[in-house]
């Protein structure tokens, strides 16, 4: 396992599912009740020829040659909280040197189970409400990532059972914050 600025993610099968639990790690050290945060994905091998500086105040220096196909996650300026997520992410324009982004926030989630009481005609914030009182509601920290051409991979911690052990990963668990983040590669 290689040496990262989080400790080191658990062993995954693919760089990009092995970034998303560094950051999931990284995020989990932080707390619960975060802001969203923005990463981008950078080759770790470029990141060291390229920006040695750079790869060295992250802690890579020790790396061992362990770092090929790797993806080192670079933590961007604070995402606003005044704007609406979707509407940030329209914004970002990455340079080539970034492989991939992704970003890790927060959110209550109900259980299927829970769609079928949904209240008709609520707006966006009476939902909101809705939800946040809702007995069944969960804390759900979302990790998501993806690469230029178009691979993605995703991490859930539910608060209630907020350990390593317990973090669901897939390609498709939050396909909307997936298809948010591959548009900010779009020409």
């Amino acid at each position: 396992m290689s040496n990262t600025p989080t400790g080191g993610a658990p062993l995954a099968a693919t760089p990009l599912t092995r970034a998303v639990l560094e950051i999931d790690e990284y995020a989990s050290g932080l707390g619960w009740n975060q802001p969203a945060r923005l990463f981008a994905l950078v080759d770790t091998e470029r990141l060291r020829t390229e920006e040695p500086m750079l790869f060295a105040q992250l802690g890579l220096e020790g790396d061992g040659g362990e770092s090929a196909g790797a993806l080192t996650p670079v933590e961007q300026d604070e995402v606003p909280t005044d704007t609406p997520l979707d509407e940030f992410l329209a914004t970002i324009a990455w340079p080539d040197a970034v492989a991939g982004c992704a970003l890790t926030v927060e959110r209550l989630m109900l259980p299927p189970t829970a769609e079928a009481s949904i209240p008709e005609g609520l707006d966006e914030a009476g939902l909101t409400a809705w939800v946040a009182r809702h007995p069944e509601r969960q804390e759900v920290r979302m990790t998501v990532g993806v690469l230029r051409d178009g691979s993605r991979e995703s991490a859930i911690r539910l608060r209630e059972k907020d350990s390593p052990t317990e973090v669901l990963t897939g390609k498709d668990l939050v396909p909307g914050l997936a298809e948010a983040l591959t548009a900010t590669f779009a020409e």
